[in-house]
């Protein structure tokens, strides 16, 4: 009896004992992970542009300083400071009464000279006339003379035959002898006369060069009493006024005759340098058409859109750089002399490239790799080849296929084969319910965030956590 009972209770020590051991192996199991929350973007195939990134400045299109040509008071001043203005529009009055005065006796002088014009015209016409009568006279004189010689000769013929007496014959050769006289006489007066007239064109042609010495100082006189109101050369915006209503305006370029600046800012032109070893692609792809740019300024919502029209004749030796212009229709005026702006040129665009978002892209010793979503929610590390970053987007040479999902946020507390719980936009899990999950996360599967922080290049390490894993066969991504 004895011996039974002390069987009984070494088995029930015994299963005491199992039990006791068995509890302590159940203890001893490490507890499940929670799924990790995480926002997804999808692997898209799309078309992306090749383009160079820079910083530019705004340049105005056109500059002009608007300067006075003559000096005097500023009697009006017609426009306000950063006031828009068009080709034409009157700026400045300056006193015009020196220059009204300088154009009356301009005129003055030209009404004299035009009197003496016409004074020596006259004697002209006058001694013309003096001309034509002394050459009919002359003509009639000759004539006369002319007939008188051929009845001397007769009478002479006459008078060596005894027909006529010597009276007869002297009285003719009288005539005829005062009839040559009166040719000669004639003659000389014409002569005369055709002097005088010479002596009279010369002193038309010196009174007409006079008008017109007296025509370019009433002109020049117009242009200086033209000067005094002071209109915009171009369209375009004012700047501060250099002097104000009452000062007195040098004229002759000096620092007292600006009076205003004005900025043409439509169009406009964005500056910007680019490594001298860019210049040959940009070449290239200028050759086969116009080249885009797009210029965003601090705190605008979308950038300008322009096209360059300017590649510099040399490369800038001491920064390596060569210097290009953009022409910017600037039609909401969002681009402003001398800002500074980001931007792009684009040189292509590469069609059906496989793009994430940058920032799913983590570093590892091994190079860049993403956790990629399975379908049963597990996360696995892939190594990629980035082609190119540009932006918010990376461009995949390898490694990606489209329609794949990326984790974009979460990315310190995953690990090879993590479970995961994919966030909405707006924080709520898959099915519709809140979640914890971190604070500004991303977008649920198929869509990037659109307030993500730029990519992670550590991977970082979660508290209490083991970083991420690298892919299979590759080292551990680097802390």
């Amino acid at each position: 009896m004895t011996r039974g009972r002390s069987g009984v209770l070494l088995l029930l020590l015994a299963a005491s004992a199992t039990a006791c051991s068995g509890g302590n192996a159940e203890s001893k199991q490490p507890p499940k992970r929670p799924p990790v929350p995480v926002a997804v973007a999808a692997v898209e195939r799309k078309s992306i542009p090749l383009q160079i990134q820079a910083i530019g400045t705004v340049e105005a299109y056109q500059v002009v300083s608007v300067r006075a040509q003559v000096g005097g008071e500023l009697m009006r001043v017609h426009i306000k400071e950063g006031q828009d203005v068009h080709k034409g529009d009157l700026l400045f009055t300056i006193d015009p009464r020196t220059s009204e005065a300088a154009l009356a006796q301009a005129q003055a002088t030209l009404a004299k000279d035009h009197g003496q014009v016409q004074q020596a015209r006259a004697a002209l016409q006058r001694d013309l006339s003096r001309v034509t009568q002394s050459r009919a006279a002359l003509l009639r004189d000759q004539a006369q003379a002319k007939n008188a010689e051929v009845q001397e000769r007769r009478y002479s013929d006459l008078l060596k035959r005894e027909l006529i007496a010597q009276e007869q014959y002297d009285q003719i050769k009288t005539t005829y002898e005062s009839l040559a006289a009166t040719v000669r006489a004639d003659e000389a007066d014409v002569a005369s006369a055709e002097e005088t007239v010479r002596a009279d064109e010369a002193n038309v042609r010196s009174a007409e060069q006079l008008v017109k010495a007296d025509e370019a100082l009433v002109d020049n006189a117009r242009v200086q009493l033209g000067y005094t109101t002071i209109r915009s050369p171009i369209d375009g915006r004012t700047g501060s006024l250099q002097l104000n209503l009452g000062n007195v305006v040098r004229s002759g370029g000096t620092s007292d005759s600006t009076l205003l600046v004005i900025n043409q800012v439509q169009p406009v032109y964005v500056s910007f340098t680019v490594p001298q070893q860019q210049l040959p692609q940009i070449k290239r792809y200028m050759a086969d058409g116009t080249l885009g740019v797009e210029a965003l300024a601090s705190g605008e919502p979308r950038p300008e859109r322009g096209t360059v029209t300017f590649i510099d004749n040399a490369v800038d030796q001491n920064t390596g750089t060569i210097r290009l212009k953009a022409t910017f229709t600037n039609a909401e005026r969002r681009l402003w002399p001398g800002q500074f702006v980001n931007v792009a040129l684009t040189l292509a665009v590469e069609p059906d490239a496989i793009v994430v978002p940058a920032q799913a892209l983590q570093t590892g010793q091994q190079g860049a790799f993403v956790f990629v979503v399975k379908s049963d929610s597990t996360v696995e590390a892939r190594r990629v080849v980035v082609a190119r970053t540009q932006g918010s987007e990376s461009v995949i040479a390898s490694g990606l296929a489209p329609g794949e999902s990326v984790v974009t946020d979460g990315q310190p507390r995953l690990v090879q084969g993590a479970k995961v719980d994919v966030r909405s936009p707006t924080g709520r899990q898959a099915g519709g319910e809140r979640g914890p999950g971190p604070r500004g996360s991303g977008v649920g599967a198929g869509g990037a965030s659109g307030a993500a922080s730029p990519p992670s290049t550590s991977g970082g390490v979660a508290p209490g956590g083991p970083g991420p894993v690298a892919p299979k066969g590759a080292a551990p991504p680097s802390r």
